[in-house]
């Protein structure tokens, strides 16, 4: 599967549209990661934890992405974008789309 951030695929034409696709999901946060993050507040640097977590996060919006993809019977997803949203406290959704074509 082909996932790009552009429109098109240089030299692949599109041989069928199949429309927006996308794959989500929510994570909380982990109680271990918040106190460590608030240590990190007061001294400064990168929350290593939420790092980690926002990027599993991706990872697995966009597995989730790419199956809605496949099947459809696409063999690839242009134009991909991520949104998040808080969605309760402490928790925040993680969403991927983008369009399914086959090239």
């Amino acid at each position: 599967m082909i996932v790009t951030n552009i429109d098109h695929i240089p030299g692949r034409p599109i041989i069928e549209h199949y429309g927006v696709v996308q794959g989500s999901t929510i994570r909380a946060k982990h109680v271990g990661r918040d106190m460590m993050a608030g240590l990190k507040n007061i001294v400064g640097g990168e929350l290593k934890g939420y790092t980690e977590l926002l990027q599993e996060s991706r990872r697995e919006a966009v597995e989730r992405m790419i199956q809605q993809a496949s099947e459809m019977g696409a063999n690839a997803v242009l134009n991909v974008r991520f949104s998040t949203a808080s969605v309760a406290q402490g928790a925040a959704e993680i969403l991927s789309y983008g369009t399914a074509v086959r090239v």
